[in-house]
């Protein structure tokens, strides 16, 4: 699924519940153009800033990390944490890229809890 796709999908889930999230209400709420939002839901532009993704995943109750991840960008705090060691971080996203979810889970928990 696309991230126009899996936007659009939450969105009208939503707008069947509370019909506040039409584009248009939802545009203006996280300070986009209606037709502008109705073609990132469509794929026909590049998804939005980082900033627009963030203030659209609160709005949609999504994890702004996830949807940043769809659009195929990662945030700024997690680049700039990358950037101080990018070797270490290179080989640990590698190390990690085949482990199960509750592997990773298990590992972010020790780290976390200073368990090393």
């Amino acid at each position: 699924m696309t991230f126009g796709s899996y936007v659009r999908t939450i969105r009208e889930r939503i707008l069947n519940q509370d019909r506040s999230f039409s584009v248009r209400q939802l545009a203006q709420r996280i300070g986009v153009e209606p037709s502008y939002l109705s073609k990132v839901e469509r794929d026909q532009v590049a998804p939005p800033s980082e900033a627009t993704i963030t203030r659209l995943a609160r709005e949609l109750d999504e994890d702004p990390d996830m949807l940043l991840a769809m659009a195929g960008k990662v945030s700024s705090d997690l680049q700039e944490i990358i950037r101080r060691r990018p070797q270490l971080f290179a080989e640990l996203l590698r190390q990690l890229r085949d482990a199960p979810d509750g592997a990773i889970q298990h590992v972010a928990r020790e780290i976390r809890d200073g368990d090393w």
